[in-house]
C-alpha cells in the first residue's frame, strides 16, 4: 500500500460568497496520494461548495488549489476531469431517460467532444460495474432503477473517468449493508492502487471504518484535520457542531386511537397482504433492506402507486388510492425518499416551494396568488423549523441538504396533514439537523398527527419510533414495540423473515 505521505492536492485559502452568505472562508487542507480522506460537517458547513469548486462547477472568490505543483482554479468541469478529478454528487446528477451504459460512459464522450459507439459505451460501463462487483442491465433506462441502484451507476461513472482523485458525496446514503460493504471493498482497492478519495458523509461509523484522516468544516471555516484512528466519535461531533449532541432515544408510547387502517394491500412485484393500523400520537416505523417494498407501500397509501387489491381508511373513510389529489385533500402528506427529484422545485424560491401544495388558500379574489400571504407563510415555517439562511426569496437549490429537507417538511406541514409519511427523513442530513428533525416529528405526533417513518438507519428507527414494522420481500414479517426491539432482532427478520 502507498505510504500515504505524498500530497496530491493542496487547498489554499478557498473563499466563496453567496448573497448574504459566506459559504467558505479561508479553507485550507491537503489530500495525500493513496488515502481515504473524510470530509465532515453539519449541513451548511461548506462541504458542497468546496466540492463544486474542486469539480469546476463554481469559481472561488479567492484562494486556489495545487495539483502536480501547479496552482489552479477551474473555469469549467472539463478542466477538473482533465486533471483527474471525478465527482459523484449527493443528488447523483444522472440523466433519467438515458441508459445505464450511456450514463456511465457520458464523461468519455464529453472529454472527446464527440459521440462514441454504443459498443464502446457498453465496454466502458461493463468495466466500471465489474469494478464495483454488481450487475445492472446496461440498456435499462436509469429512471427505472431504484435510488440505491442509481447511486451505484453514479459511482461507476466516476470510476469510468480514470480519475486520480475521486470525490464521493454521501455515496452510501441509499445503499444496503451488502452494497456498502462491496463499495468499501472497492474504495480500499482503489486506495491501495494509489487513488486519493475524498469521502463526504454524515455517517460517522462509516467515516471511522473507511478513512485514514478526517477534516472538519464548521460554518464555512476549517476546524481541524484528525488522524481518524486517534479521535473519538464524540470529539468529532463536538468539532462539527461546536457542542455535544447525543442521539436521543425517546420512550415508546402505547397509543390506542386509530387514525389510519390499511387492510390487505397487494400489488404484484411490489408488496403482498399489507395490513396495519396507525394510531393518533404514534410514530410508526417501517424498516427492512432496500427493495423490501417499504416505499412502494407508502406511495400506495399516498395514491401514487395504485394497489391491485386492498383498502385504506382514514378515520373510517375509504380513500381513493388512484388519486394523490384526493389523498392530500383528505389529510395525507408524503415526504419522498429523494427530495431533489420528487420533493422540491429546486430552481424556485423557498416561499414558492412552501406554498406549492396549498396554492388555493393563497389566492386573492382575482384568482392570483397573494404575495403577502405567501411570504407570511414562508416566514412562519422558516422560524418554526429553523431554516438557515432565513431568506424566503432564496432559491431552494442554494440551500444545504439539511435545510432543503426542512423546506420539504414545511411544504407538507403547511397542508395541515392528519397523517405524515416520511421516507428516509434524515437522508443526507448531518447529526445536528437529524436531532432537530427527530424532535420536530416527535412534537407533531404529540400534537395528534399520525407519523409513519421509513428508514434504513436502525439507530434512527429505534430512537424515534413507538412501534416498528419490519418488511422483507414485499411483506410485513415482524412487529415490535420500540422497548422490545434491538438492531439484532430487526436485522434477523429483515434478512431471514
Amino acid at each position: 500500500m502507498n505510504n500515504g505521505m505524498e500530497t496530491i492536492l493542496t487547498i489554499e485559502g478557498l473563499t466563496k460568497f453567496y448573497p448574504g452568505v459566506k459559504a467558505l472562508e479561508e479553507v485550507s487542507f491537503s489530500l495525500r496520494k493513496g488515502e481515504v480522506h473524510a470530509l465532515v460537517g453539519e449541513n451548511g458547513a461548506g462541504k458542497s461548495t468546496l466540492i463544486k469548486i474542486l469539480s469546476g462547477v463554481l469559481k472561488p472568490d479567492s484562494g486556489t488549489f495545487v495539483i502536480d505543483g501547479k496552482s489552479l482554479v477551474f473555469d469549467h468541469p472539463l478542466q477538473a476531469m482533465e486533471h483527474g478529478i471525478a465527482v459523484t454528487y449527493q443528488d447523483l446528477s444522472l440523466f433519467p431517460n438515458l441508459t445505464v451504459a450511456e450514463n456511465i460512459s457520458i464523461s468519455q464522450s464529453i472529454k472527446k467532444k464527440s459521440l462514441i459507439s454504443k459498443r464502446r459505451m457498453c465496454e466502458i460501463a461493463s468495466a466500471a460495474l465489474e469494478q464495483l462487483g454488481i450487475s445492472i442491465g446496461l440498456h435499462t433506462e436509469v429512471k427505472f432503477l431504484s435510488v440505491g441502484m442509481q447511486n451505484m451507476v453514479a459511482i461507476a461513472r466516476g470510476l469510468a473517468n480514470s480519475a486520480r482523485i475521486l470525490i464521493l458525496d454521501e455515496p452510501t446514503a441509499s445503499l444496503s449493508n451488502d452494497e456498502v460493504k462491496a463499495l468499501f471493498s472497492i474504495i480500499n482497492k482503489l486506495r491501495d492502487q494509489g487513488m486519493s478519495i475524498l469521502f463526504v458523509s454524515h455517517k460517522l461509523d462509516e467515516v471511522f471504518e473507511i478513512s485514514q484522516r478526517t477534516t472538519v468544516l464548521r460554518d464555512g471555516r476549517y476546524v481541524k484535520t484528525f488522524e481518524t484512528a486517534s479521535v473519538t466519535e464524540q470529539s468529532l461531533i463536538s468539532a462539527m457542531v461546536g457542542r455535544n449532541v447525543l442521539y436521543e432515544r425517546y420512550p415508546g408510547r402505547d397509543c390506542k386511537e386509530s387514525i389510519l387502517e390499511v387492510q390487505h394491500l397487494c400489488k404484484k412485484h411490489n408488496f403482498a397482504d399489507i395490513s396495519f393500523t396507525l394510531h393518533k400520537n404514534e410514530i410508526l416505523g417501517f424498516t427492512g433492506l432496500i427493495g423490501a417494498g417499504r416505499t412502494e407501500v407508502a406511495k400506495a397509501i399516498f395514491g401514487s402507486n395504485e394497489p391491485e387489491s386492498g383498502e385504506v381508511r382514514l378515520y373510517g373513510q375509504a380513500l381513493k388510492l388512484s388519486s394523490t389529489e384526493e389523498t392530500v385533500r383528505s389529510g395525507i402528506a408524503y415526504l419522498p425518499e429523494s427530495r431533489h427529484t420528487q420533493g422540491l422545485f429546486l430552481p424556485k424560491s423557498l416561499e414558492d416551494n412552501v406554498g406549492s401544495v396549498i396554492l388555493s388558500r393563497l389566492v386573492d379574489r382575482a384568482g392570483l396568488v397573494n404575495a403577502k400571504k405567501k411570504r407570511v407563510l414562508a416566514k412562519k415555517w422558516i422560524e418554526q423549523l429553523g431554516v438557515r439562511p432565513a431568506f424566503p426569496d432564496m432559491l431552494v437549490e442554494q440551500f444545504s441538504g439539511g435545510n432543503q429537507q426542512k423546506v420539504v417538511l414545511a411544504k407538507w406541514l403547511a397542508s395541515e396533514p392528519k397523517v405524515l409519511i416520511v421516507d428516509e427523513p434524515t437522508h443526507g442530513v448531518d447529526i445536528g439537523a437529524k436531532s432537530e428533525i427527530h424532535r420536530l416529528l416527535r412534537t407533531l405526533s404529540e400534537e395528534g398527527i399520525g407519523v409513519m417513518v421509513i428508514s434504513s438507519e436502525l439507530p434512527e428507527i429505534l430512537a424515534l419510533c413507538d412501534r416498528i414494522l419490519v418488511m422483507r420481500m414485499g411483506r410485513i414479517v415482524g412487529e415490535f414495540l420500540s422497548k422490545d426491539a434491538d438492531q439484532e432482532k430487526i436485522m434477523n427478520l429483515a434478512l431471514k423473515g
